[in-house]
């Protein structure tokens, strides 16, 4: 998510602002001294942009009223969330397990902890389940592993039984249909992206980090030739995988064609509305600022010649066209952002179209809409108890967050 100390298998750990990678973590001692400090200030000067609200309608709720209700526990450092199509539930562990969420309780769907490389920013990130998973059983992955001495993202292909009951033998089983479909280097231990899912198009997008040490020191964010710091778009109807003919640098040269956008740092969490079939992006920014965006085919969103809106290496553009972020925030309100879902459910009326953001290190909770192009509404609505790695969104829209720390989901609601 952000440039995590890495430890050989340990926990997400934010470091102080713009550290590398590799720094020595802090003693506890200090970390806590450093959290309670911030805290005071915030709560002595206030919190600049905390809670905002742009002419907010009247059905728009009090940022109080929002509510996060226990709906499981028993995880340990859940990394991702995904829903299957009949409406089932599971959430990936860090380490390398799937679990499903059976009656408000883990049950393992898939082990993979022995191939999974996992500490700091490194793990089992990310699962999607194919549009046609009941006909075809095929889900998807993403994670790290070590080859050779060599840090690799793979993203693969599995085959399930869709009927089939989660148990230890068919866990098994499962594990042994892994297709490789995508395989590329990690330069450095941090910044790996990990979020995949399926578009309204049918197609597979996956998001990756810019490789990762601090400052984007290779260049790839904007480097059309590789594909850390982008977004991708895949077909995968065959293996390994089809580019899809609109794909928009398919035919430029030496572009990969594999890219639908470009200029991400570490586009962590990421989801489609069900609505509109806008994508939006959490982009994790370097040491000020933090950004959402909304990603269109082809777009440029910055990284490294900008974090956020705000100049960082300007000379890296090149003259490109860069693509203003939704929404940028700054230090003093958090430092990983954790992109969420725009509200889609029928249980809370007064969220539709709400989208929910937060903070990995603050642990802020916010929601933001926007019409026409335009925030009509932007508040903190509340700060959570423990440090939230992902949203999730169930086949009724409703809408769910991750405690990395505690192994629990929450629902969210009023």
């Amino acid at each position: 998510m952000k440039n995590f100390f890495i430890f050989p298998a340990g926990p997400l750990l934010p470091p102080s602002d713009g550290a590398d990678a590799n720094a020595a973590p802090l003693p506890a001692w200090h970390r806590r001294w450093r959290a309670g400090f911030l805290l005071l200030l915030l709560g002595w000067f206030g919190f600049p942009g905390g809670v905002q609200a742009v002419e907010p309608g009247e059905a728009l709720p009090p940022p109080s009223a929002i509510r996060l209700a226990p709906f499981a526990a028993g995880l340990e450092a859940p990394t991702s969330f995904a829903c299957e199509g009949s409406g089932r539930l599971f959430v990936t562990e860090q380490k390398g397990r799937i679990q499903e969420i059976v009656e408000q309780r883990p049950r393992l769907f898939l082990d993979l902890s022995e191939r999974v490389a996992s500490g700091g920013e490194c793990g089992l990130l990310g699962l999607a389940f194919h549009p046609r998973f009941a006909e075809n059983g095929f889900f998807y992955v993403n994670y790290t592993t070590r080859r050779n001495g060599r840090l690799e993202t793979v993203v693969s292909r599995f085959t399930a039984d869709p009927r089939a009951v989660p148990s230890a033998r068919s866990a098994t089983t499962v594990a042994g249909t892994e297709k490789e479909i995508l395989i590329f280097p990690q330069p450095y231990a941090n910044h790996n992206g990990g979020q995949i899912a399926f578009g309204p198009d049918g197609m597979l997008y996956i998001g990756t980090g810019d490789g990762g040490s601090a400052g984007d020191p290779l260049g790839n964010g904007q480097n059309l030739g590789t594909w850390l710091g982008k977004i991708l778009r895949i077909d995968v109807g065959r293996l390994p995988y089809r580019v899809p003919p609109d794909n928009p640098f398919l035919t430029r040269e030496g572009a990969r064609p594999e890219i639908w956008a470009y200029g991400l740092r570490n586009p962590w969490r990421f989801s489609f509305d069900r609505k509109t079939g806008e994508l939006w992006v959490g982009d994790v920014g370097q040491n000020r600022w933090e950004e959402i965006d909304v990603v269109e085919k082809g777009g440029n969103y910055g990284w490294s010649a900008r974090e956020g809106a705000h100049p960082f290496k300007p000379e890296r553009a090149d003259g490109a066209v860069l693509v203003e972020p939704v929404k940028d925030y700054g230090r003093q309100e958090g430092q990983s952002v954790i992109g969420g879902f725009v509200y889609r459910g029928r249980a809370f009326p007064a969220l539709e179209g709400i989208y929910f953001y937060a903070d990995f290190g603050s642990r802020h909770l916010w929601g933001l809409r926007r019409e026409k192009g335009r925030i009509t509404f932007d508040a903190r609505l509340l700060t959570a108890p423990f440090p939230v790695s992902a949203f999730g969104e169930d086949a009724q829209g409703e809408l769910y967050l991750l405690d990395y720390e505690g192994g629990r989901i929450y629902r969210i609601g009023m």
